[in-house]
């Protein structure tokens, strides 16, 4: 459960009064994976109506859909009337309620009532308007099809989009014995190099597209992306017995004190390595950085002003970033 807002919540909520058609912050996951505290999505004090507008499930089946988007006739012809009806209920005295809910209530009512009435958000969507050659090149899997679907969604207008790339075993890709279904590489549950076989050409498939679309369609200066895990993983492999094979095999454990991403687009100056760690990857060695510097950069690159502060519930107020700065190598003159 969040502490603090998600970096997509504060992103909604300093974008809020950006009315697009669509919702500010939207996330993918696989079915089952779509509560806020999964991923730690949660908008904490901010309130719930900056959590995400979350697409469970797998964009590259032909059974998925965003739910809720769709009206049946019957409905559609009483959309009006729900609304007056909700109108005419409204008549709590939401002052004295000082977690927000009921405010978050109006908020997501308006919300889906935007939604199920915007052509826009169904067009956004919808996978099927494009080529089956760009498909293709993204990866006919959960991975591909959320990838592309994220640069429908933010080409559209939509403000922050995280899509979770957890469980390559789907979409036609055959389960693996000594795989793993996220990336938690220990030992125990992957032999890291069999699982790193089938998982990395899937990943750098789906990546590589979105880089390459983002630029061949002029989105480079307006779209910054993103490509990370939550911490590293330990330089020196070992071995244990794994629980679903039964055999001694490699794998690797958290490690916190060094990792990479990867960062792109945004109009930012690419093509370069910023910072290094000792020559076994243990520890940083030049230009160490946090991940506060990382979302101080994308805050920047957004026009948040990431000094700012937002109450939390007891009134006390709580900086975006307790500390950190945009990343000078990246901004451009």
């Amino acid at each position: 459960m969040n502490d603090a807002p998600a970096v997509g919540s504060i992103v909604a909520k300093c974008r809020e009064n950006v009315d697009v058609g669509l919702p500010n912050y939207v996330s993918g996951t696989d079915p089952g994976r779509a509560g806020v505290d999964v991923y730690s999505f949660g908008a904490a004090y901010l309130g719930p109506s900056y959590t995400p507008f979350n697409l469970p499930g797998d964009p590259s089946s032909e059974k998925f859909t965003a739910k809720n988007l769709e009206l049946s006739k019957s409905f559609s012809d009483r959309l009006d009337d729900r609304v007056h009806l909700l109108q005419g209920f409204d008549n709590l005295r939401r002052a004295v309620d000082q977690s927000g809910a009921m405010n978050a209530v109006d908020e997501l009512n308006q919300q889906a009532i935007s939604l199920l009435t915007s052509e826009k958000a169904r067009n956004a969507f919808d996978l099927s308007q494009e080529s089956e050659a760009l498909r293709e090149r993204y990866g006919h899997h959960a991975w591909g099809q959320r990838a592309l679907l994220s640069r429908r969604l933010v080409e559209a207008g939509c403000s922050f989009v995280t899509m979770a790339m957890e469980k390559p075993y789907q979409s036609g890709v055959e389960w693996l014995k000594q795989g793993t279904y996220n990336w938690d590489s220990h030992a125990v549950n992957c032999h890291l190099f069999d699982d790193a076989r089938v998982r990395l050409p899937i990943y750098d498939r789906a990546n590589t597209a979105l880089v390459e679309d983002i630029h061949n369609r002029g989105l480079d200066k307006k779209v910054l992306l993103v490509v990370t895990g939550e911490f590293g993983r330990t330089p020196r492999i070992n071995s244990q017995i794994g629980t679903q094979t039964g055999v001694q095999q490699p794998g690797r454990d958290h490690w916190p004190r060094a990792m990479s991403m990867l960062v792109s687009g945004g109009g930012m100056r690419t093509g370069q390595v910023v910072g290094a760690t000792n020559s076994k990857g243990e520890e940083p060695k030049e230009r160490p950085l946090t991940p506060n510097d990382l979302w101080a950069t994308v805050y920047r690159h957004l026009g948040i002003d990431y000094t700012k502060s937002f109450p939390d519930l007891t009134g006390r107020p709580m900086p975006i970033l307790p500390f950190g700065k945009p990343i000078d190598e990246l901004l451009s003159s």
